[in-house]
């Protein structure tokens, strides 16, 4: 005891004749500049971690040029033009929209000044990538049916239930039939299902991605919590991951531009809350590996979610041999239009298994027809093997953007992609009269950019190129944000 008290006192000694040399306020700050910069290694570490190597140290080297003298100011320029090139595709600008109620109600004659700027519109039947999924016009068969089926509910709000009682049954039977079409028939899935209707597809997800967190949460007791998710997946789980202060772990695609299931497994770690697989993924319309996610999923006992939002009601009538699931939970909204409620249980009513199986049949044929025609078309690939409607094409021989802006000087309006720059149609009812058109204009558009290369005026081939090859991401994501305050 005393040769271990003695030895303290030795070594007390030489520490403070050792330190007797600093001055005191050096002695105070030593300890705390050292922990600043342990705390600075720390976030640096997990920002590599995170983001990767390259990216951080290209994020640093951007933010090192903004403090160049000028540099900011002119970077800040350029994204003024290029928002205001992106604004100038619009049809209605500030100076046209009406910020006063007028003093005297309009009556009737508000009717007349809807039509007036519906006519506006482009023209969207068939011209379109997904966005408009009923055939015909909005007067006529199915279309008019779904119409009137809202119109005789939309002054109802399944939030009061005790009320609109008709609303909430047909609630409850159209989740109960989406189950059916998804297998909560099958004993697998304990027969357990249940769910709410929502606003769309970026609900679907939000309510997806906090159901999971706090189920994790109660499971396991997770408060940081993780979420896994391939690049293809839709920009609405970062939507989420910010609504309720989630991590996000992007895992690339693979060479099929697939979910890659090892890269899933190599990102799972205590955190983890849910992994995210599409079926089909919204750029290229490919179906991710689901069994082997689920497999995966289960073995780590977290949650899976699967994106069904272009693919749900087409599964189920395209592929027989694929098993599904439903995950859905109540909504965020609390009050909801119920016309939407009845109109979507119209649709479903009236086209019933067969009018469904009918449909997907045309819609399956003219996205074949779609994909060998664009795979005749000299110059351009169809990405992939498109398992669905979606159809996702690019080119190494052309712009593909300076194609994509001829169409759309014929009136098509297709999505643009990025890694790698690519076009994609989602085929709906509308192009099963039309395709033929569409392979046309769409041969002509790649020829005209071969015999004439280089941006049209007014076109946004230059801006989605420069988007696409700039490096540091986060500027685009400063130009988006700028776009979209100027907007309002």
């Amino acid at each position: 005891m005393e040769v271990a008290m003695d030895l303290t006192l030795r070594l007390r000694d030489a520490a403070n004749h050792h330190l007797a040399r600093y001055e005191p306020l050096v002695l105070l700050a030593a300890p705390l500049l050292a922990l600043l910069a342990a705390r600075i290694l720390h976030a640096a570490a997990a920002a590599v971690a995170d983001r990767g190597l390259r990216a951080v140290l290209l994020a640093l080297a951007m933010t090192a040029i903004k403090l160049l003298p000028g540099v900011s100011a002119y970077i800040d320029a350029e994204k003024r033009k290029v928002v205001d090139q992106l604004q100038s595709g619009g049809t209605s600008t500030k100076s046209t929209l009406r910020t006063e109620l007028p003093t005297v109600g309009l009556s009737n004659q508000v009717i007349n000044d809807l039509e007036t700027l519906k006519v506006r519109d482009v023209n969207w039947q068939g011209k379109c990538s997904g966005t408009v999924y009923i055939a015909g016009s909005e007067s006529e068969g199915h279309f008019a049916l779904i119409n009137k089926a809202y119109s005789m509910f939309s002054h109802t709000n399944p939030l009061h239930q005790d009320v609109f009682k008709s609303v909430a049954q047909l609630e409850a039977e159209v989740v109960a039939m989406t189950a059916a079409l998804l297998g909560s028939k099958e004993k697998s899935s304990g027969g357990q299902i249940c769910g709410n209707m929502t606003s769309g597809g970026t609900e679907s997800i939000l309510l997806a991605v906090k159901t999971s967190r706090d189920y994790m949460r109660s499971k396991k007791g997770i408060t940081k919590p993780e979420m896994i998710i391939a690049e293809s997946a839709h920009s609405a789980y970062d939507k989420a991951a910010q609504y309720f202060n989630i991590k996000v772990r992007r895992v690339p695609v693979n060479k099929e531009f697939l979910a890659d299931v090892k890269g899933f497994k190599r990102c799972i770690n205590g955190n983890t809350i849910m992994m995210v697989g599409s079926a089909p993924g919204f750029p290229h319309g490919l179906i991710d590996p689901i069994e082997e996610l689920g497999e995966l999923s289960s073995r780590y006992d977290i949650c899976l979610h699967v994106d069904l939002c272009l693919g749900g009601f087409v599964l189920p009538f395209a592929l027989t041999e694929w098993t599904g699931g439903l995950y859905v939970s109540p909504t965020i909204a609390g009050s909801r239009p119920g016309g939407l409620i009845a109109g979507a249980w119209a649709a479903m009513m009236s086209l019933g298994l067969n009018g469904y199986m009918e449909n997907t049949g045309h819609i399956m044929e003219v996205s074949k027809k779609i994909q060998r025609g664009i795979e005749d078309i000299p110059g351009l690939f169809v990405i992939g093997k498109p398992d669905m409607t979606v159809v996702a094409f690019g080119s190494d021989l052309v712009d593909i953007f300076e194609v994509n802006d001829i169409m759309s000087s014929k009136g098509w309006h297709l999505n643009a992609l990025q890694r790698p720059n690519s076009l994609h149609i989602c085929v709906t009812l509308q192009h099963t009269v039309i395709y033929e058109e569409f392979l046309k204009d769409l041969k002509d558009s790649v020829d005209t950019v071969k015999a004439n290369p280089g941006p049209i005026s007014g076109g946004r081939a230059p801006i989605y190129g420069a988007a696409g090859k700039m490096p540091d991401r986060g500027m685009v994501r400063e130009l988006l944000v700028e776009f979209m305050d100027s907007s309002c």
